[in-house]
């Protein structure tokens, strides 16, 4: 099955989008525990459920996929992103490690508080980061592999899964994740 690249390239910066806006909510309930205050731990378990079972499931699969297209399409343009499926295990061994963490602090397990700030900023940073060199190198790398004629991806190995916050229909155990994010960013 062939998916238009051009669409897959938009996919993916619109899941960035929205990621951003998910690790905007994980920083500022992280900011609430460093600064002493209670955060909404119900909150932040919905933040990294969403971040567990869409952006490292179907986003960064759909990313490896891009860069193993890449490779073959045009491998001169691919030099530099080897490290690019490790990173993604890497952000993915994090995201499971704070979303345990907090489901822990959510059936009343004692965690320390330092220790999930230090984690979730670790997170946050981490996939900012990534996101950011996405962005400025990969994706551009993509748009010139695009215009160079290869227009379409075989998306038979993709994850088919619709967003569950921000596609179609929001996930029934997400819908107060989504008040969330309008309440910080109406423009959603």
């Amino acid at each position: 099955m062939k998916k238009s690249a051009a669409v897959v390239l938009e996919e993916l910066r619109e899941d960035h989008r929205n990621m951003s806006l998910m690790l905007n909510l994980l920083e500022r309930e992280s900011n609430r525990i460093y600064e002493g205050k209670e955060p909404d731990y119900e909150l932040l378990g919905d933040v990294m459920h969403y971040m567990t079972v869409y952006p490292d499931a179907v986003h960064h699969p759909k990313e490896d996929r891009l860069y193993a297209e890449l490779r073959a399409f045009r491998p001169d343009l691919s030099v530099g992103f080897e490290r690019i499926t490790m990173d993604h295990r890497h952000i993915a061994e994090l995201s499971v490690k704070l979303r345990n963490e907090i489901a822990a602090i959510n059936s009343g397990n004692p965690i320390k508080r330092n220790a999930v700030v230090a984690d979730a900023l670790r997170y946050v940073n981490t996939l900012r980061g990534h996101m950011q060199w996405e962005e400025l190198d990969l994706f551009r790398r993509v748009d010139e592999m695009i215009s160079e004629g290869h227009i379409s991806f075989d998306s038979a190995t993709f994850a088919h899964n619709h967003d569950p916050v921000f596609g179609p229909e929001v996930e029934q155990n997400f819908g107060r994740l989504l008040s969330s994010i309008r309440a910080l960013s109406p423009a959603c």
